[in-house]
């Protein structure tokens, strides 16, 4: 079966033919022009039909969240051809480095989705980081997400709700916190994990967002490039 644009220039037998009087050329002519003319119209309905609305959930199109630099709404890219490229679309990164990592870091810990770590960036109550390094950071990452980086974490957990102690930390009053990084392959948000509960961070107070960048993107969902590096 051919095209609808292909088909609509389907031509009548005729215009096949050796031109004949100048009366049936003018008519052909006229004929030829009306099917372009149609051609042109019918083109960009098809392919606006064929491009649907990208929501987060049936119900739910964008979610905003509060950034240091203000409001953003977190939405997925229309474009239903997008796809990754680049970096983010490389399968075999080198292990041992790039390893798959396991479901949960640690016992006691939550894995969850973005559609949690969204949830979590809208409440007041919790914290989401990105624990990746800044080189990765400032290369993008996801709205509202605070910067601590993995090698840092058991240094700064003041920022999640714990106070200094003689012999650590007191994290008695832990916020919950997700943390991420690049995705499966990635281990620096399953180390940062390790080093928090370590340092006393109650592990059922953390959440590791698995899927990390490499699945937000995936999705097609909003990724910022931050200013302050």
């Amino acid at each position: 079966m051919c095209p609808v644009f292909l088909c609509l220039l389907d031509l009548p037998s005729g215009l096949a033919q050796p031109w004949g009087t100048r009366e049936q050329m003018e008519d052909d002519m006229r004929l030829m022009k009306v099917l372009v003319l149609g051609v042109a119209m019918v083109v960009p309905i098809v392919a606006m039909a064929e491009n649907k609305s990208v929501n987060i959930r049936p119900d739910v199109a964008t979610v905003t969240v509060e950034t240091g630099a203000g409001a953003v709404e977190i939405g997925r890219i229309q474009d239903n051809a997008n796809h990754l490229t680049g970096d983010w679309a490389r399968t075999s990164r080198p292990c041992p480095l790039f390893c798959v990592q396991p479901m949960s870091p640690a016992e006691g810990v939550t894995t969850i989705g973005e559609l949690e770590i969204m949830d979590m960036l809208q409440r007041e109550d919790a914290v989401v980081v990105d624990s990746r390094v800044a080189k990765w950071y400032y290369n993008g990452t996801i709205p509202g997400a605070q910067h601590i980086p993995y090698t840092e974490v058991s240094d700064r957990l003041d920022e999640l709700g714990c106070e200094p102690d003689f012999d650590g930390w007191i994290c008695d009053n832990a916020k919950p916190v997700a943390l991420f990084c690049n995705g499966p392959w990635c281990g620096q948000s399953p180390t940062a994990i390790r080093a928090m509960i370590g340092a006393g961070y109650p592990a059922e107070k953390i959440f590791y967002y698995r899927g990390g960048m490499q699945v937000w993107r995936m999705l097609g969902l909003t990724v910022i490039e931050p200013k302050d590096g």
